[in-house]
């Protein structure tokens, strides 16, 4: 009797074993679990070259390409052009690029806008601002947001245009 009763036992734990290891797998997480998981784009209130003030957050409901570039910074220049095309083929849409300038003089990046045609967003950040994404160390830095404010994609040097452009028709 006691030789069943232990069998018995042990058919019991082998069944829980079993069923606690396969119904215990880790399942593929759906979109929406993914994007709780991104991190919130730090938000931020800056004044423009039209010294307007806005915020990163008045954007949500967009998808952002938050780009930190200089004028000095030779990647950043080839960059520039084709986030003007971008924004061209994608405001439609609901694609909102917004260029932080890392230089010190507004003068010399007013120059720059206006002769690189740039047809988004520009302010002058600093360090602080810079911190608040992890620390900008070289330029140029792009960050992807969206719509529902969280970070996505981060690119650090120059990018290929056609990875951006994917990444933001996939988040529009």
């Amino acid at each position: 009797m006691k030789t069943r009763a232990l069998t018995a036992l042990a058919i019991l734990a082998v069944i829980a074993f079993i069923a606690t290891r396969r119904w215990s797998r880790p399942t593929e997480p759906s979109r929406g679990a993914i994007a709780v998981t991104r991190p919130l784009a730090p938000d931020f209130s800056v004044t423009d070259l039209s010294a307007r003030t806005f915020q990163l957050s008045g954007y949500r409901g967009k998808v952002v390409l938050l780009n930190f570039w200089a004028t000095w910074c030779a990647p950043c220049r080839s960059e520039i052009p084709r986030f003007v095309d971008l924004q061209n083929k994608y405001d439609r849409e609901g694609l909102q690029i917004v260029g932080i300038s890392l230089d010190d003089d507004p003068a010399l990046v007013q120059v720059f806008y206006q002769q690189f045609r740039m047809n988004y967003r520009v302010a002058i950040g600093d360090a602080q601002l810079a911190e608040q994404y992890g620390g900008v160390l070289g330029l140029p830095v792009s960050f992807l947001i969206g719509r529902d404010g969280r970070i996505y994609e981060k690119h650090v040097g120059e990018t290929d245009i056609s990875l951006i452009e994917r990444e933001i028709k996939s988040l529009l």
